[in-house]
């Protein structure tokens, strides 16, 4: 078997948007975890065991810098839309693909400890699973593609 290449990344210059707005200065953590059980059923006879794992579901844990100041902050923006289902993008690097995913809203946590920045950390549910689109790679061979028949 060949060996395949690995591109591990550093998450440094991402990008986040909801609907027209992008939150990427608001936010230090974006990420996507799945949440699966298992199921194991035990008959009468040790031969009749039976495990399984459920359909995943998806959860969104934003970690942001509260702005109770600015008008559309991300703090704000949670507050205003809470229970609403809103589509989200997450880029995690120029170049990289992109993940769509519809999130549901909650509001986050107001005020923190003394002589600190005002953080939160706010796990929202995902509608369905994130779509992943991947990059489009410029095709190296087209612009000199002298194949004859």
């Amino acid at each position: 078997m060949p060996a395949v290449a690995v591109a591990p990344f550093v998450l440094k210059d991402a990008t986040f948007a909801v609907a027209l707005d992008n939150y990427e200065a608001h936010l230090s953590q974006v990420q996507f975890d799945p949440s699966v059980q298992t199921l194991t059923w035990q008959g009468l006879t040790p031969s009749a065991s039976f495990s399984d794992v459920s359909s995943p579901s998806w959860s969104a844990t934003l970690a942001y810098a509260q702005d109770w100041t600015t008008p559309n902050s991300f703090s704000q923006y949670l507050f205003d839309h809470q229970g609403e289902t809103i589509a989200a993008t997450f880029t995690t690097n120029p170049g990289a693909g992109s993940w769509a995913v519809n999130l549901i809203i909650t509001p986050g946590a107001v005020g923190g400890q003394v002589n600190a920045y005002a953080v939160a950390t706010v796990t929202l549910g995902v509608s369905g699973a994130p779509v992943f689109t991947p990059p489009v790679l410029a095709d190296a061979d087209t612009a000199d593609d002298t194949d004859t028949l």
